[in-house]
Formats: structure tokens, C-alpha cells, sequence
């Protein structure tokens, strides 16, 4: 536990670095924007200062237990908000000098990118560390045995949240207490966390506790006697009393949606610009290959079961939906030989970075499919409904784990894996479905 005192300092500076080093990293990029080394120096001690009273506020250095990777990135992402709001605001009010917008989208870009490696690094080592037992919370649980059973046997079950049970005070062990013996008994374990696991609780006792944890320096955590399986649950507090809200799945705050919302404008457009030399190659081939259109349009339903049109490379010859709507299979004699090449490396879903541009669809989420199929999809699947709420992606945990579905009965297992993504919507599971697919395309394992 001594090291974990260390823990927060140490991330702090660390972020204070990575900031430094991503503003000299930038002006290096663009050719040294400033004009003297006096304005440098001024703009650096600026972006410093305004950092460490932004992170002081928003505490986004902290890494709590549990390990939750994505609520970390969240409020760091907040902080990194109020300081370009902060910086920006300072320079154009006071009219400083003139910063090259460029400067600041590499630098806070590059900040971003360095950070979630840096907490990646920092989450992975102590996820190793706690697992091999080191770095432990010593915890007391208090109250009903099933209760407590049960939260035992979680942490038992993931050992990385870092928790070690060093005494346990029953109902019937407590009710012969009174609060002095009790208080006593905190003290003596030592301990940094207490657990109360009550179904009913003395309203007066339970004010006593958090007054004890409170100026003894212990969090008092109470747990209910709910079991939640696969749902969500968030606090919102009425006044005087707190209220569990349930879910099936999990709600995006609208600071998340921001994020994904520019991650994806900023993705969609980078991939566009740079990738402008292999969208000409691949529309001159696509052209010269067969007879027909460039690009395939076709109708799929969106966020809300909306129906947009999808962007593709032509990969059939056509009129192939001449009799009807019907899914592709590995040997289907409607896709050109130039269709399959670019069918297994998932080239021909480039374009539909322009739906990801104008906000029809996201970089990673299920994928979107036509009128014809989702009615049949929801009689065999109704679970699928959910995942009309979800903005479709241009790839998703279905996509690179099942590819191209040839019946229903597939796409129903498709969708299962979809229904995993949904519950773990996260920066983290983003980024990893994105290098899972660019593994797939130079793998040529589309399917």
C-alpha cells in the first residue's frame, strides 16, 4: 500500500510531461510557429499553469478502484476540455499573440493519443501487480453473511481490483456491539475501506459510520442486497435519498458522445485526405474491372431504425438484386473477381467513411442493415431492437469476428456479438475493434 500514496504524484507529473512533450513534439511538426524564443517560453508557461489548475480541480490524475479504464480516459477527457477552453480564452481575451491552429490540434491530438497509451501502460502494470498480490487495500466487511459472501467472492473473482478481506463482523456479532466496541474494532484492523452489507440499516448507526470514516480517514461503502447480473445501475440522488436507476445497457454521457462524435469527424477525415491516392486507384480499377457504376449505393436503417443510403466500391456485377433482396455467400457468382479482392481486405467499405463524415454513421458499431432483413432479424432475435438504438459502424465486434453474414441465422449470431459491444462501449473496446480490423484487411480475412 506504501507505494499507492505514490501512485497519484507520480501520474501527475507524468501527464504534465506527456503535455510538454506534445507541445514540443507539435511546434517541431509544423516548422517552429513561434516567433522567438520569448513567446515560446510565455505560451509553454501558460499551457503549464492553466494544466496543473485544471487537473488540480478536475482530479483527473487519479486512478481509482476499480480499474475503470474508460472513466478514466472520460475525466481526463473532460479536463483536456477546460484547459483548451481555458488556454484559448486567456490567449484571444488578453490578445496575447497569435497561435497557429494547427499547433494546437496536433499538440491536444497528440496529448490525447500519448495519454491513453500512458494509462494503458499504468492500468496494465497494476492489473499484473494486483493479480500476483501487491498493492492490496486492506477492507473490513460488515453485516448479513449472503451479503458479504457474495461481495467476497467477487473480488476473489477479479483479483486486480487489488482488495484484501482482513476481517469480517457478522449481524449477530455486530448487534451485540455498541458503536464505541465497533469504532474500536475499525481501528484495530487497520483498514482503509469498510463494507456494509446490510439489508436493513440503522438510519442514527449508519450516520455514525460515515461520521467515523470520515475522521479517521476510512470510506464507508454500503452494499445492497441486489444482484444486478447483466445490467447497469447508476446513482441519482433525490434530495435526501439516493436512487438506483437500471439499465441493460450502458447510457452514454453526452461528454462521450461528443467524443465519439469528433473522434469520428476527425478519423473519417484523416482516413479521406491520406487515403485520396489508394480511392483513386481503387475507383480506376473498380471502373476498368466490370461494366456498371463505381460506387453502390443501397438503403440500410440507421440509429432509430432511420433509413440512409450506404456508400460502397462496387463488388458485384450489376443488376445482382434483379429477383430481390438476397445476402452474399464465399463462392456467389454475382461478386466480380476484383469483388473478392476487395471484399476480403474490406477495401470496398472505404467510401462509407463519407456516412461516418456526415454523422449516418460512427467508426465502430453494429452494422447497419436493410428493411428486409431486420424484419426477420427481430422475429428470430428480438434482442436486436437494442442495437437499432446504436448509430451503425462502419466496423463492429460482429464484423470482425463473423464477416459477411450468407442467411439470417448468421447474422442472428452476428448480432450477439454486437450485443457484447453494447454493454462495454468504451474509448478502449473502440480502439481495439479498430486494430482488430486493420488486422483483418492486411490479413485479407474478410469474409
Amino acid at each position: 500500500m506504501r507505494f499507492s500514496k505514490l501512485l497519484r504524484p507520480f501520474t501527475f507529473v507524468l501527464d504534465l510531461f506527456v503535455l510538454n512533450f506534445s507541445l514540443q513534439l507539435a511546434n517541431f511538426l509544423v516548422i517552429n510557429y513561434f516567433s522567438s524564443e520569448a513567446e515560446i517560453s510565455h505560451f509553454i508557461l501558460l499551457i503549464n499553469l492553466t494544466w496543473i489548475s485544471i487537473a488540480s480541480i478536475t482530479r483527473s490524475y487519479e486512478i481509482k478502484r476499480p480499474l475503470n479504464f474508460a472513466q478514466n480516459i472520460n475525466r481526463f477527457l473532460t479536463a483536456v476540455t477546460y484547459h483548451l477552453v481555458m488556454v484559448l480564452g486567456i490567449i484571444y481575451f488578453f490578445k496575447l499573440y497569435e497561435v497557429s491552429r494547427i499547433l494546437m490540434i496536433t499538440t491536444y491530438f497528440m496529448f490525447i493519443l500519448f495519454i491513453v497509451a500512458e494509462r494503458s501502460v499504468i492500468f496494465f502494470t497494476l492489473d499484473y501487480i494486483r493479480k500476483k498480490g501487491y498493492n492490496l487495500k486492506h477492507i473490513l466487511i460488515i453485516g448479513d453473511v449472503d451479503v458479504s459472501d457474495r461481495v467476497k467472492n467477487t473480488f476473489k473473482k477479479y483479483p486486480e481490483y487489488g482488495y484484501n478481506f482482513v476481517k469480517v463482523i457478522s449481524t449477530e456479532t455486530f448487534e451485540a456491539m455498541n458503536s464505541k466496541t465497533l469504532f474500536e474494532q475499525i481501528t484495530k484492523a487497520e483498514v482503509r475501506e469498510v463494507f456494509i452489507c446490510y439489508k436493513t440499516m440503522n438510519q442514527l448507526l449508519l450516520s455514525e459510520l460515515v461520521r467515523f470514516g470520515s475522521e479517521n480517514g476510512i470510506k464507508m461503502k454500503l452494499v445492497p442486497d441486489l444482484s444486478l447480473n447483466n445490467n447497469f445501475a447508476n446513482i441519482v440522488n433525490y434530495k435526501d435519498f439516493p436512487v438506483i436507476e437500471l439499465s441493460e445497457s450502458i447510457e452514454l454521457s453526452l461528454k462521450v458522445k461528443l467524443f465519439k462524435r469528433s473522434f469520428d469527424i476527425v478519423f473519417s477525415l484523416l482516413v479521406m485526405i491520406a487515403g485520396l491516392p489508394l480511392f483513386l486507384i481503387l475507383t480506376i480499377i473498380t471502373k476498368l474491372s466490370s461494366k456498371g457504376p463505381i460506387f453502390y449505393m443501397q438503403e440500410r436503417l440507421g440509429r432509430n431504425e432511420r433509413p440512409f443510403k450506404i456508400y460502397k466500391f462496387r463488388s458485384m456485377y450489376i443488376d445482382a438484386e434483379s429477383c430481390g433482396p438476397r445476402l452474399s455467400s464465399d463462392n456467389d457468382p454475382r461478386i466480380t473477381k476484383w469483388g473478392r479482392i476487395i471484399r476480403k481486405s474490406r477495401l470496398d467499405e472505404l467510401p462509407q467513411f463519407w456516412n461516418v463524415f456526415k454523422g449516418e454513421m460512427s467508426i465502430v458499431g453494429p452494422r447497419p442493415e436493410r428493411q428486409f432483413f431486420v424484419e426477420q432479424l427481430l422475429e428470430c432475435s428480438p434482442n436486436y431492437k437494442k442495437l437499432l438504438r446504436l448509430k451503425p459502424g462502419l466496423t463492429s465486434l460482429g464484423q470482425i469476428n463473423y464477416g459477411y453474414a450468407e442467411s439470417v441465422n448468421q447474422m442472428r449470431d452476428r448480432v450477439r456479438y454486437d450485443l457484447i459491444y453494447l454493454k462495454n462501449i468504451n474509448f478502449g473496446s473502440e480502439i481495439a475493434i479498430i486494430l482488430q480490423t486493420i488486422k483483418v484487411m492486411t490479413q485479407l480475412k474478410g469474409k
